[in-house]
């Protein structure tokens, strides 16, 4: 039933969003060399606010290959070990950060095979495909994005309370096990907050992800049942969550400490993200802007206070 969650997708990444958002992507795209950048999404907080100033919008660069992208520079192999490269842009008074993958790592990380949570968790979630070379790499963006959503339902369906639960609610729990597989400063009813933004587009999706999740569930109404005689597989599941949690943190923090070489203010970032989930008033301070990685390491205790470390 991949095919009918891939034309919900496709439908999803055509809605309109603000002209403003589409010449950004294409500004961001227009910096790599001629075919490397394939497609331009947007995502996160401000496409379900639709606040743009003062706010940090959140792309997501798909490139034909990291070589294409970045030529003979290190930064290949920091995207291929660690993925993704991160960077900061400003367009015409917005700005944002965004993520460089590879379309191979795109669909690759957006699968239940993937060993950390980071896009799929995002990816299950609203996206708008602002900007693409030709047709066939909206395809295939649409293709990636559609492993997401069954990918976060495997996963919650794992870790029912019990072998039914309202169709809502299972994709809450997917978003709280993401929450907890990663650093990220957030509240504690952020899983219950994204769903809520849009309920109707949760439940719309809710059949077709199930199709194409690893653990077999039916959606009766807006109840979702798991099938008969699927503790083996339902066992699996929840025994890879562990390592997921473990390798999603400390992958979180390579990053941090990659994009010390890649993204100029990431402390700032890093700082305001905190301040903005968590209710706190960080400011930074010259030293750890001179810095960064050992700045980072010191915002772990307000990481940790604010719940994203379990």
């Amino acid at each position: 039933m991949m095919a009918s969650l891939t034309k919900s997708v496709a439908e999803e990444l055509a809605i309109p969003v603000d002209p403003r958002i589409a010449v950004f992507a294409a500004d961001i795209a227009a910096r790599y060399p001629d075919g490397a950048a394939q497609a331009v999404i947007f995502y996160g907080s401000c496409l379900r606010s639709e606040k743009l100033e003062g706010e940090m919008l959140d792309f997501y660069l798909i490139v034909s290959d990291y070589r294409a992208a970045y030529g003979d520079s290190w930064m290949v192999r920091a995207n291929e070990m660690i993925p993704p490269n991160v960077f900061p842009a400003q367009h015409d008074g917005l700005a944002a950060k965004y993520a460089v993958l590879s379309e191979h790592d795109f669909h690759r990380l957006n699968r239940v095979e993937a060993d950390t949570v980071s896009v799929w968790a995002r990816f299950s979630q609203p996206t708008r495909l602002i900007w693409s070379r030709d047709e066939a790499a909206a395809d295939r963006a649409a293709e990636a994005i559609a492993g997401a959503a069954p990918t976060l339902l495997t996963g919650a369906l794992a870790h029912m309370e019990g072998d039914e639960c309202d169709a809502l609610e299972l994709w809450e729990r997917g978003y709280a096990l993401t929450y907890g597989a990663e650093l990220r400063a957030e509240r504690s009813n952020r899983s219950q907050s994204v769903v809520d933004f849009d309920p109707d587009r949760y439940r719309r999706f809710t059949r077709a992800a199930l199709a194409d999740a690893r653990i077999q569930a039916e959606l009766d109404g807006d109840s979702v049942r798991l099938l008969p005689g699927q503790e083996a597989t339902i066992a699996a599941e929840q025994k890879r969550w562990p390592a997921l949690r473990r390798r999603g943190k400390w992958m979180t923090l390579a990053r941090l400490a990659k994009a010390s070489a890649t993204y100029a203010g990431g402390i700032d970032y890093l700082a305001w993200k905190i301040n903005r989930h968590a209710g706190t008033e960080i400011a930074i301070k010259p030293w750890q802007r001179k810095w960064p990685i050992l700045g980072a390491l010191v915002l772990l205790p307000r990481l940790i206070a604010g719940g994203a470390i379990k």
